[in-house]
């Protein structure tokens, strides 16, 4: 079970809702001033830790027209959005006492650790407050994700 069953069960697969339509929302928000590597590398890390924490985010696969198969692709859409660190921070923060989301977050840990036996050693000497983030993730009800984001950019 994860943490979305709630509202999903009521959801359901909408293959054929357009994703602004639909009341759910994910986002990834990556801080803006990192080098664009580093940005790319913590949304595919991110994207990665919500479709494990929520493989139901998933859409079935498909093939085409010449038979070769596709995997599944996130049926919600994500945008991937930027904000200076301390937003990025903020927003984390914030999200992590809203029920219903489902919040996800790399660390600059991650960055300087190549062995992840030692990134979660860091992490567990770590005070939450002296954490600095890469980017979080938001996936929920639409109206949550979008008041903690506000406006904010696409990442460019």
């Amino acid at each position: 079970m994860t943490m979305l069953d709630d509202w999903t069960a009521d959801l359901g697969y909408r293959p054929e809702v357009p994703t602004g339509e639909l009341p759910v929302k994910w986002v990834i928000v990556i801080d803006r001033d990192l080098p664009r590597g580093v940005q790319a590398n913590a949304a595919v890390c991110l994207a990665a830790s919500v479709g494990n924490a929520v493989p139901a985010i998933l859409g079935s696969g498909g093939a085409d027209a010449s038979g070769r198969g596709h995997a599944g692709l996130p049926w919600t859409g994500c945008a991937v959005l930027a904000a200076p660190a301390a937003v990025v921070r903020r927003i984390g923060a914030e999200a992590a006492g809203e029920s219903g989301l489902v919040v996800t977050d790399m660390t600059s840990i991650a960055r300087r650790t190549n062995v992840y036996a030692d990134y979660l050693d860091e992490l567990a000497r770590t005070a939450g407050e002296d954490l600095s983030y890469l980017g979080v993730s938001l996936l929920g009800p639409r109206a949550a994700v979008e008041r903690l984001t506000g406006r904010l950019p696409l990442l460019r």
